[in-house]
């Protein structure tokens, strides 16, 4: 765990079969964390430099959206992010516009 008391930052490194139980259903665990904490909290996954789960875009993203790239093996921002549009149209049952809402969000999380 990294904290910054300053800015009322942590992240957490995980191994990943631990990261869907702290972010927990819908993202439920970790939002309740933050809460309780007060703390802004990241969940990074060891050997995923820089990544981040799509559940932690639920703010964001409609849990449906998301289920829907999880369940094509695409559980995390960068997974998503390396596939082509036409790629991703075809694995999901997703919409052109809907992907491209996705992505644009998505890499806004990595401009920062």
């Amino acid at each position: 765990v990294t904290i910054n008391n300053e800015t009322k930052h942590a992240e957490v490194l995980l191994k990943p079969e631990e990261v869907s139980k702290a972010i927990g259903r819908g993202g439920h665990n970790i939002r309740l964390a933050g809460q309780l904490t007060g703390y802004e909290i990241d969940v990074m996954r060891e050997g995923a430099e820089e990544d981040v789960e799509l559940t932690e875009f639920s703010d964001e993203i409609e849990d449906w959206i998301i289920q829907e790239f999880v369940n094509v093996g695409l559980d995390t921002a960068k997974r998503v992010l390396e596939k082509e549009l036409d790629v991703l149209v075809s694995l999901t049952d997703l919409e052109e516009e809907t992907i491209m809402e996705v992505i644009s969000i998505l890499k806004e999380e990595f401009e920062e």
